[in-house]
């Protein structure tokens, strides 16, 4: 019988609600059957933590040399292993910028990566972090992808939203509407098809079918309402398809997130930001996770920010913090089986 995966959950932003959701998550005995959770943060904020949410969890620091020599029966649901960085004091204030935090936030997915690279874990799930207390702290990154993109040396990782049945991947995502507009191009649309096949061939989805959203209402009309449709997307999918890529549309985005979240595709390819990130968060706000591809390693991440304005008062939901650690367990051990070639076009 296979192991369970070790995923490393980094505790986000002290100055956040990562750490209040982690604790809440691995309060769920149902997570534990399917990883073995191993926790990022420094000590007394994660027992700040608990203090505030009032969940019973032993805290049990572990050296990083002995997490090969922990049993699969020593985790259980009423302890947190712990890597205590010892890297966050007590003074960081709830709800604000700082630079403190911003650090140690850093610091604890640097580590989860070098665990990564060594092989001692076998995925990684994220809680947020905050921009602003990132670049305070004089770290020059735009956010959790390009971190890990640079830690681990691996330039060409993609992004995926993955809600219930439904698994999303973007050909734009922080452009502007009509810039965003201006890269429905044939090629564009290409490469992207073929980096996202590769991804879910990654996934351990071997014949992927990949819908394409159509960018204008009704598919365009054929040309009535704008002929991308025509002109870009109808060639794009078609010299996919001569590659052999399961390629299918395109799709009237009214109704190809319903069709792939019924099972008729694998993934769908959303056209800008918006367009995919409304259907996920209208399925189920709390349970879409994004998900990194192309890393030596999963990870996965909650797809909201560090909720400043209820940082520190117990409330924060644990349900896409659960579900970002589930997708890791999920795809851990065949991510880490498979080559990395895949190559993204305009999708970090």
């Amino acid at each position: 019988m296979q192991k369970r995966p070790i995923i490393a959950i980094t505790a986000g932003d002290p100055a956040g609600v990562g750490p209040e959701i982690v604790v809440k998550a691995l309060s769920n005995k149902e997570l534990y059957e399917k990883v073995r959770p191993v926790v990022i943060c420094s000590k007394n904020i994660i027992e700040k933590a608990l203090e505030i949410t009032k969940v019973k969890i032993d805290v049990c620091p572990v050296e990083i040399d002995a997490l090969n020599r922990l049993d699969e029966r020593d985790f259980s649901f009423d302890k947190i292993f712990l890597i205590d960085l010892k890297n966050a004091s007590d003074n960081i204030p709830f709800g604000k910028i700082s630079a403190e935090a911003g650090k140690a936030a850093f610091e604890y997915i640097k580590k989860a990566v070098e665990l990564g690279m060594a092989g001692l874990i076998d995925g990684i799930a994220t809680a947020p972090i905050n921009k602003e207390a990132i670049h305070a702290a004089g770290i020059d990154f735009i956010g959790h992808t390009e971190m890990f993109a640079e830690l681990t040396n691996s330039p060409d990782v993609l992004t995926m939203f993955q809600v219930r049945n439904l698994r999303i991947f973007f050909l734009t995502r922080h452009l502007s509407l009509i810039k965003a507009c201006s890269m429905v191009k044939l090629e564009n649309i290409y490469k992207t098809l073929v980096s996202c096949h590769k991804a879910l061939q990654t996934l351990g989805i071997e014949s992927p079918s990949i819908a394409v959203a159509a960018l204008n209402p009704h598919g365009g009309e054929g040309g009535l309402f704008g002929d991308e449709e025509v002109k870009e997307i109808i060639p794009a999918v078609e010299k996919a398809k001569a590659e052999g890529i399961n390629a299918v549309g395109p799709v009237p985005a009214d109704s190809v997130f319903h069709l792939a979240n019924l099972g008729r595709f694998d993934a769908v390819l959303s056209l800008y930001h918006d367009q995919g990130h409304i259907a996920a968060k209208m399925l189920d706000f709390e349970r879409t996770v994004s998900v990194t591809i192309g890393l030596p390693f999963i990870r996965t991440s909650v797809d909201h920010g560090t909720a400043f304005d209820i940082a520190g008062k117990g409330i924060a939901s644990s349900v896409s913090m659960e579900e970002a650690i589930k997708v890791a367990g999920d795809y851990a051990f065949v991510v880490k089986s498979k080559p990395k070639t895949i190559r993204p076009w305009d999708c970090r």
